[in-house]
């Protein structure tokens, strides 16, 4: 296998940014085995990438210790999405993560094959395990309370090896607070806020409308209220990003999608995934059982010292991480359909959790 370094010819990258311009021969020069052909199908639902099912036929398949089918992960298309990505180093964070830490960390996620990426010009790609036949999770649809148990118990695996790591803050690609100073959110958040609501006028509740302008108003103390200890946080931990296992196979839950992994409050995650991976009602009836069991996980793992009622206290903290993020990436990715859907979703659902833990009373 070659290395993952970046790979630059003539300031253009060295490797594929479209799934047509995956061929055989450079299939054969990185996963050092030679391919006779390739089948390539669009795959996922994703919109900050693109992805695509790769059907591999090797030229002496009995010796070939590889899968027939890997899945190629590339640039967006879109080039709204692009240039978000190229802003945030979105896509040089996932390879990094993949690169860098996910060896390491007990978290199931895709086994990776290869990676190569240019920062300059946001231009990847990632090779890595499909982990068909497990079934994508669906955010619209929600979860029942045994897949959100299996949500919070996996993310306690990301959290818990690095909890309370200093050397996390040296990672310059993880830490987010130096991507603060291009991308200011206390700048651009009521921007963004104010164009959301002109866009989703028609859809948005009342109650989103009032709970979002307060946040917007006392977003400076939400940042800046973010207690440590800190660990590796995924930032985007809900459904469509998780895979379960189907009755035909798979492993029971796999975290793909890691573009905005970075350095902060663990149970950030936890609280963005219950808030809209389970409908309001099954949220309501299983949330507190289910971040009790996220907390026993995370303290029998390593996190020593830290209490229930920080545990808590920081889930209703957090509960404004969906609203944030739904404000947030419905303005600066390309937008579907689905996608609107989506966030109307995250947003009422998110609305809901904060009015319903009081979270308010932690922004005063």
């Amino acid at each position: 296998m070659t290395s993952p370094a970046v790979q630059q010819t003539r300031g253009v990258a060295a490797f594929p940014t479209i799934a047509e311009a995956i061929t055989p021969a450079w299939l054969s020069s990185v996963l050092g085995a030679a391919v006779r052909s390739v089948e390539v199908s669009s795959v996922g639902t994703g919109q900050m990438g693109d992805s695509a099912r790769l059907s591999l036929v090797y030229d002496d398949p009995e010796t070939v210790p590889l899968p027939p089918t890997i899945v190629a992960k590339l640039p967006a298309a879109d080039p709204t999405s692009r240039a978000t990505a190229l802003a945030g180093r979105s896509y040089e964070i996932e390879v990094r993560f993949y690169q860098q830490l996910a060896p390491d960390l007990p978290v199931r996620t895709p086994r990776l094959f290869h990676a190569d990426v240019e920062p300059a010009t946001a231009d990847f790609v990632l090779l890595l395990e499909d982990l068909a036949p497990a079934c994508q999770g669906d955010q619209l649809a929600g979860c029942t309370a045994d897949q959100a148990a299996l949500a919070v118990t996996e993310v306690a695996k990301l959290h818990a090896p690095r909890w309370g790591d200093p050397a996390l803050a040296h990672i310059e690609w993880l830490d987010r607070r130096h991507a603060r100073r291009v991308l200011d959110p206390l700048t651009l958040m009521p921007q963004l806020w104010a164009g959301f609501v002109e866009r989703y006028a028609d859809a948005l509740d009342e109650e989103v409308i009032e709970v979002g302008e307060r946040f917007i108003d006392r977003l400076a103390i939400w940042y800046e209220r973010r207690p440590e200890p800190w660990s590796i946080v995924h930032n985007d931990y809900r459904l469509d990003n998780l895979l379960f296992g189907s009755d035909n196979g798979g492993p029971p839950i796999a975290v793909v999608d890691w573009q905005t992994a970075s350095h902060g409050p663990p149970v950030a995650d936890v609280a963005y995934f219950l808030g809209a991976g389970l409908l309001p009602d099954e949220r309501r009836r299983h949330e507190v059982d289910l971040v009790r069991a996220y907390h026993r996980a995370v303290t029998a793992a390593g996190a020593h010292g830290w209490s229930w009622d920080r545990c808590w206290e920081d889930y209703r903290r957090y509960a404004y991480a969906g609203l944030h993020m739904a404000v947030l990436a419905s303005m600066i990715v390309e937008q579907t359909p689905r996608g609107d859907e989506m966030f109307m979703a995250m947003a009422h659902r998110h609305t809901r959790q904060v009015v319903e833990l009081a979270s308010e009373e932690l922004l005063s």
